[in-house]
């Protein structure tokens, strides 16, 4: 009886990624930015991550429910937690394919003053260190994925 109930409840824990609001934002009927507001969403508001579309995500927060753009969400915490088996990654690559991880570079909103004026910040380089994998594992996830090197020139 128990390991039904556990099955039931499976899919169920399948469905929502955990995320963060990383700043203010408007949570929005539709995937759009001209789309009604259905609530404002303050920064560090945590929200179950339902579905995707394009550069938005349909989130849940608390009783209110509707879109907010993925960049406005951390998902997850960015390392493991003691006692996380993995578990959620699991089942969100049973269910999509894929681990959930998505990966997003640049700078925007920065200008290049503030990029002049930039300090290192020792705190937030450790917390980087965190995802890094030796090359050996990084060279066997690339090929299994039929991923090719892309050498990049520096400018001088």
């Amino acid at each position: 009886m128990k390991s039904v109930l556990l099955l039931l409840l499976l899919p169920a824990l399948a469905l929502a990624e955990p995320a963060t609001v990383i700043r203010a934002t408007e949570l929005k009927q539709d995937p759009a930015s001209d789309s009604a507001t259905v609530a404002p969403l303050a920064e560090d508001t945590a929200v179950d991550a339902l579905e995707r579309r394009g550069g938005w995500t349909r989130v849940k927060a608390g009783s209110a429910e509707g879109w907010v753009r993925m960049l406005a969400l951390r998902f997850g915490s960015g390392t493991a937690k003691p006692g996380d088996s993995g578990v959620s990654q699991l089942f969100n690559v049973a269910r999509t394919g894929t681990s959930g991880t998505q990966v997003t570079t640049g700078v925007r909103g920065l200008d290049a003053q503030m990029l002049a004026n930039a300090q290192p910040n020792p705190a937030e380089l450790a917390k980087l260190k965190n995802f890094a994998v030796e090359r050996g594992a990084a060279a066997s996830f690339a090929a299994e994925g039929s991923l090719a090197a892309n050498p990049v020139e520096y400018p001088k």
